[in-house]
């Protein structure tokens, strides 16, 4: 794959810089566009996409779109392979951590000479960080996310705590938690298995740390970053995690049958609980130590720079992420659009509605071209941990040592 992304970037460099203004003066042409399938109704998407891009077509009417679904199963490889052989598509969904990895290699076009005087000022802060790299925009977001608490109201009156008055710090949460140990049950799941967005950024972040920037500057091992290290490892081994949350890639079994005061839940929670709640819940907003933050992805469609149809792509872009095109495209979706005014599409819907309001606190994740590369490594530490294998600052270190590692190659 490096190679690959090697040979992209050297023929990136290697074509004369396009003039600016022709492409703006010439969208015309074929245009292609490649999404994942993001619900399993085929043929709600189907219409969506179709709306989508007759909104485009009608302000572009020289312009024929055609949108392919790719699986999301190799779809990097299969983005990679099509790329180096320039035979791919003009426009492509993307996630916060592949961004900055196509970006630094070359493979993306930077779209702020297509935004001047377009509308940015609707679009969540927070979701706009993750199109971002280096003081360029690579992307422009459709849809958002934000991981907050979602408790089981039982067992919030089985301890003898108020339902409508949670927990805000990690620190009122602990003495939560505790009760809810005495009580017999476990005060929230993790996923030592899981992603590290989820399960070591945000306690990180809170802690008022961060995992790397774009200069390289590693920053896991900080004493933010053991500070998040040494409260997981307190709360299991305080018995507050199911036993099995060293490896665990899901706990909805313990969730749902009553024994966990909480889970770290999105708007996919949200969706489940509709379809078998088998206990009234309520959710919180993030937690908050030095700083109320959480994790919330974000997805993009970015232009490859080896198009040969990047006005005509920008455009699109810049069309399909429009108020009312977000608002088609995540009512069939159910994320959260990255435009407040489209956010309305949960009126009568509480919970989602509760949870777009979360988004200005929803990082991205890490935004940097190793961001995926690093996990394995910094979740093998998490894991010998909490085995009792190193210490939380060992985790830690090592923790930085694999990140460093990985800059290297």
């Amino acid at each position: 794959m490096m190679f690959m992304m090697m040979a992209i970037m050297l023929a990136a460099c290697s074509e004369d810089e396009e003039e600016t203004s022709r492409e703006k003066s010439e969208v015309k042409d074929d245009l292609t566009g490649w999404v994942q399938p993001y619900t399993g109704d085929a043929d709600a998407e189907k219409e969506m996409r179709k709306k989508i891009t007759d909104s485009y077509t009608k302000k572009f009417p020289d312009v024929k779109v055609n949108i392919e679904t790719i699986p999301w199963a190799n779809r990097d490889q299969k983005i990679l392979t099509a790329l180096a052989a320039n035979n791919g598509p003009d426009v492509f969904y993307a996630i916060p951590d592949q961004m900055p990895q196509y970006a630094d290699a070359g493979m993306l076009l930077e779209l702020d000479p297509y935004l001047k005087g377009y509308d940015m000022e609707d679009f969540v802060d927070t979701a706009l960080e993750s199109t971002q790299w280096k003081d360029k925009t690579y992307g422009l977001p459709i849809l958002q996310e934000a991981n907050t608490h979602f408790y089981n109201v039982d067992i919030i009156k089985a301890i003898g705590e108020d339902p409508n008055n949670l927990p805000e710090t990690w620190e009122e949460y602990e003495a939560w938690a505790e009760k809810a140990k005495k009580a017999g049950f476990y005060a929230m799941s993790y996923l030592g298995g899981g992603s590290q967005n989820s399960m070591l950024y945000p306690f990180v972040w809170q802690a008022g740390g961060e995992i790397i920037d774009e200069n390289d500057k590693i920053m896991i091992n900080e004493d933010a970053g053991v500070k998040a290290f040494e409260l997981i490892n307190n709360f299991y081994q305080k018995g507050y995690f199911p036993k099995d949350s060293i490896t665990a890639i899901e706990q909805d079994a313990v969730w749902e049958s009553g024994k966990v005061m909480s889970v770290i839940g999105s708007g996919f929670t949200v969706t489940q609980l509709k379809a078998n709640a088998p206990f009234e819940y309520v959710i919180a907003p993030p937690l908050k130590d030095k700083e109320q933050v959480t994790y919330g992805t974000t997805g993009m469609f970015v232009v490859p720079s080896n198009s040969d149809n990047k006005s005509a792509a920008a455009e699109f872009v810049k069309v399909i992420t429009e108020t009312e095109n977000q608002r088609t495209f995540n009512t069939v979706t159910q994320y959260i659009p990255t435009r407040e005014a489209a956010k309305d599409i949960f009126e009568g819907e509480d919970s989602l509605a509760q949870l777009a309001t979360y988004t200005e606190f929803a990082r991205p994740g890490v935004i940097h071209p190793v961001a995926r590369n690093i996990m394995p490594g910094i979740q093998a530490q998490i894991q010998s941990m909490l085995s009792g294998e190193i210490t939380p600052q060992e985790a830690a270190d090592n923790s930085a040592a694999s990140i460093e590692a990985e800059l290297k190659k």
